[in-house]
């Protein structure tokens, strides 16, 4: 069985490689969305939910509060009592930035001392962060002009102290590099094995395959394989391009990374033999993956935050791989997440990668017949 499995792979592999096209697609897109992405890719902010730690009770305080609560820009969806509840809103994404203001806030507004206002941002997405920054910014301008018209300051009377997490520097690359990784494993991925059945098919070998001593499930075993050892391989070059090249740090771990990336590219397999099933030419194979691939990426949070995404979409995209592998490599390079903290992203990409596998296997059989 195992010699007949590496038979296939070898053929599969020498199919791929003697195709100048097939070399192209493995080489120049990756290369080239690498350095696009890396270079020119943008994010747009739609909305900034923070937290507030507010330990002045005077006026002062309460006046730049509303003037927060009056921006549309601003939702509030927290307010803090402590210093150990900053931590865990902004490690799990629950808000942008939390505000903090200090207990003698208004007491030195009115002995006219400059005072700080601190604001702790999350990094990761260093554009929605620095949009957030600058939306703070005007709020704190608008608050600083009244207050010096009112009191006859002669110069700011507020000042703003920034905190970032994750990305202290909040470089746009450091966010968009690592989303790279899942985007072009999933496009190399499914594009050698979404072809793989239907090339067979269009040349006229697939009834070749069916009189060989192989079963299905060795046939569908050769098929993946390539796919997984090319997608495999991928990733970990643009991995190293991201590290060494693009100086994205690495600061989570490694066996992490790597589990994460095996159960995707399992449930990429999958879904590639399951279009690659169902197609006749390979045209239609090619047809089927970007139909796949378009809204996978719309929906991964690549692109756009999920959490501004309407409800009824939010829920489609708890079905999409990319969405769960987004998250690991995102927290592997930037904040340091091992296994543990992973592990509610690896139970559903394991379910997808088991059903994505077990719908392509039943298809292939059934198509066979």
């Amino acid at each position: 069985m195992l010699a007949r499995i590496w038979a296939l792979v070898i053929k599969e592999f020498l199919a791929l490689l003697r195709d100048k096209k097939s070399r192209f697609v493995l080489i120049g897109p990756p290369i080239i969305q690498l350095l696009v992405f890396g270079y020119a890719a943008t994010y747009d902010l739609s909305h900034i939910p923070y937290a507030v730690y507010n330990q002045d009770s005077g006026f002062a305080s309460r006046q730049l509060l509303g003037e927060f609560q009056g921006s549309t820009a601003f939702k509030q969806v927290a307010t803090i009592e402590n210093e150990g509840q900053i931590a865990p809103l902004i490690n799990n994404e629950k808000v942008l930035l939390v505000l903090n203001i200090g207990p003698h806030f208004t007491r030195d507004l009115l002995m006219h001392h400059p005072t700080p206002l601190q604001v702790i941002i999350n990094g990761r997405n260093s554009n929605t962060a620095t949009l957030a920054l600058n939306y703070v910014n005007t709020v704190l301008m608008h608050f600083d002009v009244r207050w010096a018209q009112e009191h006859h300051w002669g110069r700011p009377p507020a000042q703003l102290v920034v905190r970032s997490w994750f990305n202290p520097n909040l470089l746009s690359r450091w966010f968009i590099v690592p989303g790279i990784v899942a985007l072009l494993v999933l496009v190399v991925t499914l594009l050698v094995t979404g072809l793989s059945v239907a090339r067979e098919r269009e040349q006229g070998t697939f009834d070749q395959l069916l009189v060989t001593p192989m079963r299905p499930v060795e046939i569908l075993l050769g098929k993946a394989i390539p796919g997984f050892v090319i997608g495999a391989l991928e990733g970990l070059f643009i991995v190293l391009v991201a590290v060494f090249w693009f100086q994205v740090p690495f600061v989570g771990s490694i066996l992490a990374l790597v589990l994460g990336l095996a159960l995707f590219l399992l449930a990429a397999v999958g879904i590639g033999l399951m279009i690659s099933s169902l197609s006749v030419t390979q045209q239609q194979g090619l047809l089927g993956v970007f139909i796949f691939l378009v809204p996978a990426i719309i929906l991964s949070g690549f692109a756009t935050p999920i959490a501004n995404m309407p409800e009824v979409v939010q829920y489609l995209t708890y079905l999409n791989p990319m969405r769960y592998f987004l998250v690991i490599v995102r927290g592997v390079f930037l904040e340091g997440d091992n296994i543990p903290m992973l592990w509610p992203q690896y139970w559903p990409l394991a379910i997808i990668a088991l059903c994505s596998m077990a719908a392509a296997s039943w298809l292939f059989r059934h198509r066979m017949q």
